[in-house]
């Protein structure tokens, strides 16, 4: 029997979770009843999703520690395995209310850990789904991928093959002792290969120390500053959403020559600007984790292929075009510098350290002195999908909150739409629906940077020169 051990990512996020902070992503989504035929019932859509799991092997199985500490988790066979324990029935009228109960409760340990609830008749007449998936499983791109082998490209479900799966035999007690004491002692030995790859480029490891070094000073410096978003945690959990069309995020890309995910940074400290003011605060910046995908090619690769990158979120700038540049300077130091590289690699040397240290690493990480809030930007589908015949119209993340962390923003597309998911401590922040209206407020002026001046001159990275003001024409070079 081959057994698959969690990454020292994956079970990082196990190891940071706790009674206030459930480390499942998710998404809320809505589709349309059918335009022609009949509208599927909870047993049709169940019976469609539960066909679809041999797609994903993964989800028919459940977790078995390491009896000793000595070793991460392993993947199981989940020998009694009941799509009913999974898939759910929801009479909720609106979609609010399905997210934020399924996504205030965390996911059980005993069994495969994700859960689907369906809200079959919303009030406003389409199918709400709400999707939570433990962290240590996916990350938010192998969540979307997931979602990928439930839907159909066309409004007739396509064929799938008779899934005829039988779980391999759990593993004893004694068998999994003796195993993660022979993982944990064989792992060092791909230490050896070093003295025969430093004769072959004797600068490797000077240079693999240099990036893991960089990698974890990173992440601590700057510390974090104290922030109201940083109180102590709740269990309770709500979802905000806003949507916009994603052409006008590619027109503020396009005209000022920076990237998406720029402008959804830009927005949010222009939001968390706003918000602040709102509450009679002082806007402070904020420092951002930012997750970067590192997965290969493979669809349908699970586990976590995410490094990190931290950004300062320039809420103090009260110009919509600093904050652009600001953050855009940012993302492409860090990026030019191998940033993301360096973080990756940090994370694979993480991988031989004793358990112990690995836990404390994965605590110290999701620390509030690392970071403020955690911003990110999750690629969807484009084209037109379907569950049973009812159409995707929207699907909005949901990113997890770490202890004393009372906020996260997440961005997907969805067909033409970006769909923001800002999921919330509603003790810490009551007010996270006007937070998404804060998010609009900072697009519009994002947008309204558009104005047909000059074509921008931006300045050179680590300039001192103060921005323009974007009522004001932008000085060609």
């Amino acid at each position: 029997m081959s057994l698959q051990r969690l990454s020292a990512l994956d079970a990082s996020f196990l190891a940071v979770e706790s009674p206030s902070a459930h480390m499942h992503v998710g998404w809320a989504a809505t589709f349309a009843a059918p335009e022609h035929g009949p509208r599927p019932g909870f047993g049709e859509l169940f019976a469609h999703i539960a066909g679809r799991l041999g797609r994903a092997p993964r989800y028919r199985q459940r977790v078995a520690p390491d009896a000793l500490g000595l070793h991460a988790p392993l993947w199981v066979d989940a020998e009694d395995f009941d799509p009913a324990e999974h898939i759910h029935h929801s009479a909720a009228e609106r979609l609010e209310d399905l997210a934020d109960a399924v996504l205030s409760e965390p996911l059980r340990r005993d069994r495969p850990l994700w859960e689907f609830w369906i809200a079959p008749e919303l009030a406003d007449g389409r199918i709400g789904l709400v999707g939570k998936v433990h962290h240590c499983m996916v990350d938010g791109l192998a969540a979307v991928e997931l979602g990928m082998l439930l839907l159909d490209l066309e409004p007739e479900p396509s064929a799938v093959e008779a899934d005829e799966w039988l779980p391999a035999p759990a593993p004893h007690a004694l068998e999994l002792v003796v195993r993660g004491a022979w993982d944990r002692t064989r792992q060092p030995l791909g230490l050896l290969k070093a003295p025969l790859e430093l004769a072959r480029a004797p600068l490797a490891l000077p240079r693999f120390a240099l990036r893991t070094g960089r990698a974890l000073a990173g992440a601590v410096l700057p510390v974090a500053p104290p922030s109201l978003l940083n109180a102590p945690s709740s269990p309770d959990r709500h979802l905000a959403t806003a949507r916009r069309p994603l052409d006008e995020l590619r027109a503020i890309k396009n005209h000022h020559g920076v990237t998406v995910n720029d402008v959804l940074l830009a927005a949010v400290a222009g939001a968390l600007r706003l918000h602040a003011e709102r509450r009679e605060e002082r806007p402070r910046d904020l420092k951002a984790m930012v997750p970067v995908n590192v997965r290969s090619e493979a669809v349908g690769e699970l586990g976590n292929r995410i490094t990190f990158m931290f950004v300062e979120l320039p809420a103090s700038s009260p110009d919509p075009l600093d904050r652009l540049w600001r953050v855009s300077d940012a993302t492409r130091t860090r990026k030019e510098a191998g940033v993301p590289e360096d973080a990756d690699a940090a994370m694979q040397a993480l991988s031989y350290a004793p358990r112990t240290l690995q836990k404390a690493a994965a605590h110290a990480l999701a620390s509030p002195r690392v970071y403020n809030l955690v911003v990110s930007n999750i690629p969807g589908p484009r084209m037109p999908m379907y569950l049973r015949g009812c159409r995707l119209r929207e699907a909005y993340p949901v990113v997890p909150l770490s202890d004393r962390h009372a906020l996260s923003i997440g961005m997907t597309t969805i067909g033409a739409d970006a769909c923001f998911g800002l999921y919330a401590d509603p003790e810490t922040l009551p007010d996270s629906d006007l937070l998404a209206r804060d998010l609009h407020a900072a697009l519009d002026e994002l947008r309204a940077t558009m104005e047909p001046w000059p074509t921008p001159c931006r300045p050179a990275s680590g300039s001192a020169t103060r921005f323009p003001s974007s009522r004001s024409p932008i000085p060609t070079a």
